[in-house]
C-alpha cells in the first residue's frame, strides 16, 4: 500500500432523523477504505439541522458555512425541516442553503439494482443528471426571497426559470458522464406544453450534443418518461433534466432499482462537492437501528470519485471503488437491511461492509 502525499479535509454534517445513524455508518466504511487505499483524511464535524437551531439559533450556522468553504467536500445527512419551529420551517432548508451558497449546480443521482435484491426492473443501471439551481423550484430561482408570491389570499404564483448558461453547464456535465459510460443520453422535458422554458432546456442540450458526436441522444416528455422507466429502465443510461423533474424521477428510479434506501447522490460545482443520499430523514424510524445506510455510503463513494477527478489522485478513486465493491459484496452474500430483504441493523450492516473493505486489502 502506498500512502498519498496529499491530506484531504472532509466535513461531516449528520442532520436530522436517521442522519446521526447513517452518516457515522458512512464515515466508518470510508475510514476502512482510506486505510486500505492509503488516503490521508481529516474529518471536521459541524452542526446542522434541528440541533444547530437549538444551540446556535440557525439550521445552518454561519460558522458551518465558513468552515465548509475551507474543506474539499463533505457528507450531508438528511434534514427534517418540516418539523423545525418557525421561522426556520419557512426558510430555505439546509440542503437548499448549501446548494445555493456554494453553487452546487449538478445533482448526480445514479440508480443501480443490486444482485439478489428485489428490484422492480432488474438490470437497472442509469444516472439522472439534475440541474440544481433554477427550474421550477421556487427557493432556488431568485436572488432574494423565494420565487413564489400571492397577490391575493386565493391566488398563488411561482416562477419557473431556465437560462441558457445553466443548461449549457449541466448538459456538458451529463455528456461527459455519458461519454464515460454507455454513450447514451436522454433529455427529459415537457416542451409540448412548457414550450419556452423546457423547450429552451431541450434545444440547448441538443446544441451541446453536437460537441459529443460519440454520444447517442434522444428525448422524452416527463410524463412519458415515467412510463418508459417502469417498463424498461434497463434501456437507459444517462438522463439530463431540470430541477423538479430530476427530483421526482430520481425517487422513482431509486425504487425501481430496489429501494430509495440505496439511492445515492452527489451535489457538485466545479470546485467543491457534497455527498447526500437522495432519500429523506425518515423520522418515524429514527433511533431504531433499522435505517438502510447504503445510499449514504454510496454517496460518499461518489464524492471520492469526484475528488479523484478534481485532484488527479488515483488513491481516492481506488478508495471509492473499494467502498462500492464492498457494499455490493456484502448485499450479495445476504447481509442487508429489511428494505432489501435482510435482517441486519444499520450498525451491523456498516460493520459488515467495513470488514469486507479490510478483507480486500
Amino acid at each position: 500500500m502506498q500512502t498519498t502525499t496529499s491530506r484531504y479535509r472532509l466535513g461531516v454534517l449528520e442532520g436530522d432523523g436517521i442522519g446521526p445513524e447513517i452518516v457515522p455508518a458512512a464515515v466508518q466504511v470510508l475510514d476502512a477504505a482510506f486505510e486500505t487505499a492509503g488516503v490521508r483524511v481529516e474529518w471536521t464535524r459541524l452542526p446542522l439541522g434541528r440541533s444547530a437551531i437549538d444551540e446556535f439559533g440557525a439550521a445552518v450556522p454561519q460558522h458551518t458555512l465558513e468552515t465548509l468553504s475551507e474543506l474539499d467536500g463533505w457528507l450531508l445527512g438528511p434534514h427534517d425541516s418540516a418539523a423545525y419551529p418557525e421561522p426556520h420551517r419557512s426558510a430555505l432548508n439546509p440542503s437548499g442553503t448549501l446548494r445555493k451558497h456554494f453553487g452546487l449546480y449538478a445533482n448526480i443521482r445514479p440508480a443501480k439494482s443490486f444482485e439478489g435484491t428485489r428490484a422492480i426492473v432488474p438490470g437497472t443501471d442509469l444516472v439522472i443528471v439534475r440541474e440544481n439551481t433554477e427550474g421550477f423550484y421556487a427557493d432556488r430561482n431568485t436572488h432574494a426571497g423565494t420565487g413564489e408570491f400571492m397577490p391575493t389570499p386565493d391566488v398563488a404564483i411561482a416562477h419557473g426559470i431556465i437560462t441558457r448558461a445553466a443548461v449549457e453547464r449541466i448538459a456538458r456535465t451529463a455528456f461527459r458522464l455519458a461519454r464515460g459510460r454507455r454513450k447514451k443520453l436522454t433529455i427529459v422535458h415537457k416542451a409540448n406544453v412548457l414550450r419556452l422554458t423546457t423547450g429552451l432546456f431541450r434545444d440547448v442540450c441538443r446544441e451541446i450534443a453536437e460537441q459529443y458526436p460519440e454520444v447517442a441522444v434522444d428525448d422524452f416528455h416527463i410524463d412519458a418518461m415515467t412510463v418508459h422507466l417502469l417498463r424498461r429502465a434497463a434501456d437507459f443510461d444517462v438522463l439530463v433534466t431540470e430541477n423538479m423533474f430530476g427530483d421526482i424521477l430520481s425517487d422513482l428510479t431509486g425504487e425501481i432499482a430496489g429501494s430509495l434506501g440505496i439511492a445515492p447522490s452527489v451535489n457538485a460545482s466545479d470546485e467543491v462537492a457534497m455527498a447526500q443520499a437522495a432519500h429523506g430523514s425518515a423520522p418515524d424510524i429514527a433511533g431504531q437501528d433499522i435505517a438502510n445506510p447504503v445510499a449514504m455510503i454510496l454517496s460518499s463513494a461518489m464524492l471520492l470519485d469526484w475528488l479523484a477527478d478534481r485532484h488527479q489522485d488515483d488513491s481516492l478513486r481506488r478508495a471509492g471503488r473499494i467502498v462500492e465493491d464492498a457494499v455490493n459484496a456484502t448485499v450479495r452474500t445476504g447481509t442487508a437491511t429489511a428494505d432489501l430483504g435482510g435482517s441486519a441493523g444499520t450498525a451491523a450492516f456498516a460493520a459488515a461492509v467495513a470488514e469486507t473493505v479490510r478483507a480486500s486489502a
